[in-house]
Parts: C-alpha cells; structure tokens; sequence
C-alpha cells in the first residue's frame, strides 16, 4: 500500500495523528508519506497557516471562540464557506503533486486537506479513497464540506452529531482517534520514572499547554506547587511547548526547586504520561485521548474555547476527567477532590478503559488494508 498522509500545522493534535498512522502503516511494510499539503505553495505559506492558529489562540483564546461560534452559525446556510473557498485555491498545487506521485489511498487528520481534495473531485479529477480523521469530539464547522469517502469518528455515541451535518451514516468508521502505539505499550510507573530520572516514590503532576503551550501554566503551576508542597517527594514536571518565552520564565522562577522540572517539548510524552500520577492539560483531542489509553488520571484545564470545550465535556460527562476551567479558582478543588474521595481514580481509569479505543490505529489500517 502507497499512502497519502495530509495534515496541517494548527496544533500538534493533527500531526501527531498523522504520524501515528504512518508510523503503524510502516510497521507494516507500507509506505507512508506525509504532507502538509500548504508546503506544496512555500514554506512560507504553510508556515503562516499555522503560525496564524498558534498565535490567536496563544494570546486571543476568546477571539478564537468568537471566530468558531460564528462558524456553527455560518454553516447553517445553504453557500459555500470562506474557509472551503480559501482552502480550494490549493488545488491546483495538490493535482500536480498527486500527478507525479502514486497513492493508494488519502488520509486526512484536517478539514483544510479534504476541503482541497473536494476541489479537486468536483473538477472531476479522479481520486484514490479518502479518509478523514476527525481529531476532536464533536463535528467541527465546516468538516462536513470535505467530501471524502470514509469518516473516522472518536465515538460511535457522537455519530448522530455528524449525520445531522449531512454526512451518511454507511460512511462513518467509529474507530476512534489514533494514538501512537507507544501509548499502549506496557510497562509500570516505577520503570517509567527509573528511565525519565523521576523520584521512584511520591507523588507526581504532569502539567502541559499542548504542543503550543496554551492555557493558564504558569497560574496552575503556582497552585500545583503549593499544593505538592505538603506531598513527601512531591514532584511536578511541566511542559511549555512551543512557547519559548514562557519556558524560560518558569525555568528562571524554579531553578532553586528541586521538586520542579521545566520541559519545552520531549518526544517521551507517553513515558511520562505513565511516570504521573495526575496529568494536567487542556482538552486537546489527542492529549485527552493519550492520556486516556495511557491510562492517566486526567484534570483538564482552561479550554480554547470552541472543539476544546465540546472535548472538556465529552470526557467530564463520560466520567473519564475532572474540569477546572478556571485554575485559579477551580484547580485546587479538583486537587482535592481527586487525592481524597476514595475511589475516584480507578472509577475514572475504569470509564477510559469502556469509552476510549486503545487499538485505534490498529483498527484503522486494518479497515484500509481490507479496503484496497
């Protein structure tokens, strides 16, 4: 199998997904490409695709929930998008890359992607199957105008959400987001926190913004740090993400702390998912879903407003997370909650274990393998 992977740079979310599929395709003996198909117009182009994302929603979370709220909205109407117009400019690019490059099937961790695909078929150029990852939990605005052959859904509780958007049923493939096999692999928390360096003993936080380094970090770290304080062995980690300045403000601000390590980024996320005792983040969809197959205590914090906020829910309705959308004022009552009522933890590893499909990105290639 010859396969197309396309993704896009807003959020590591969407890339992360994407490797996870190649990755298991190659395991296999397949090959994999990915793409971020604005690369095909510069670097510079597909730099300012995501750079633009990480920006607002780094510094303008509210102006970003503004802009995802009039997108339910401007989807009722019976006209083509913006975003669907701008996206098919792309087209004509992704026909000379496809012309020069053999596939046998298309996936897709991003709207942008399929929205160009979908420019293309109505043009009439003939296309290998296609299949879009949806990567949060909920049918984001405009999804439903990539039209694709196949839709891979975190939930078959959320298929009605997407056929009500006019996508068939029959085209639904309820798998689940895909995570990284590491994520599933197994071994202990004592082995995990021998490798990273960790306390063997004690209480661990995982805290992270996502690989943009979003949310309110350095308030819950102050939270987090006080409330380890009356922890023996008490340790937080922190990840920063792509987020430069604040990495070095918390490095500065805990340098005498033994008890606090300050990360940017680390491609070992799954072993300290495993090393922590609780993890901290904002509900990204596929930090929430790691951190669910990882099998990890989760409180899930400061949502960007829009997908976030449906992902909060999802997982705090389901029993699989706590909230504290507010730290400054929620944090330490989930804190609290979480270390005391006896029970709460394994009731919530035990609700990630029934709603989150740890063997996605098994099932995913095994569906496209049948498929071709």
């Amino acid at each position: 199998m010859e396969a197309l992977i396309l993704s896009c740079g807003t959020g590591g979310g969407h890339h992360s997904a994407a490797r996870a599929v190649a990755d298991e395709l190659k395991r296999r003996g397949h090959t994999a490409v990915f793409l971020d198909p604005f690369t095909l117009a510069g670097r510079k182009t597909a730099a300012l695709v995501g750079n633009s994302y990480i920006r607002v929603v780094q510094n303008s979370p509210r102006l970003f929930g503004f802009a995802y709220s009039l997108g339910e909205h401007y989807r009722r109407l019976p006209i083509t998008s913006p975003v669907y117009q701008v996206n098919s400019l792309l087209a004509g690019h992704l026909k000379r890359y496809l012309q020069e490059n053999h596939f046998d099937v298309i996936f897709m961790t991003h709207m942008y992607p399929a929205h160009v695909l979908t420019a293309l078929r109505k043009k009439g150029t003939a296309l290998p199957p296609t299949i879009q990852i949806a990567t949060d939990y909920t049918c984001i605005p405009f999804l439903e105008e990539g039209i694709c052959d196949y839709y891979v859904i975190p939930s078959a509780e959320l298929s009605e959400e997407f056929t009500e958007r006019g996508i068939p049923s029959e085209k639904l493939l309820p798998f689940g987001i895909p995570v990284n096999r590491k994520f599933t692999l197994s071994f202990s928390q004592q082995e995990a926190r021998k490798r990273l360096g960790l306390p063997e003993k004690g209480l661990c936080c995982l805290l992270a913004g996502g690989s943009i380094g979003a949310g309110s970090i350095p308030q819950a770290a102050d939270i987090l740090r006080t409330f380890l304080a009356g922890e023996e062995n008490g340790t937080l980690v922190i990840l920063c993400g792509k987020r430069r300045g604040l990495y070095e403000r918390l490095c500065k601000k805990y340098q005498a702390d033994s008890r606090v390590l300050v990360l940017e980024s680390t491609p070992r996320m799954a072993e300290y998912m495993r090393a922590c005792d609780i993890f901290l983040t904002k509900p990204g969809g596929l930090s929430s879903t790691e951190a669910a197959v990882s099998g990890v205590p989760l409180i899930l914090l400061s949502p960007i407003p829009g997908c976030e906020t449906h992902n909060a829910a999802w997982f705090s309705s389901h029993r699989m997370a706590l909230t504290a959308e507010h730290p400054q004022t929620d944090l330490l009552s989930a804190l609290t909650v979480m270390q005391n009522v006896h029970g709460l933890k394994e009731e919530m590893l035990q609700a990630q274990r029934t709603y989150i499909n740890p063997n996605s990105t098994r099932d995913l290639c095994d569906f496209a393998e049948r498929l071709l």
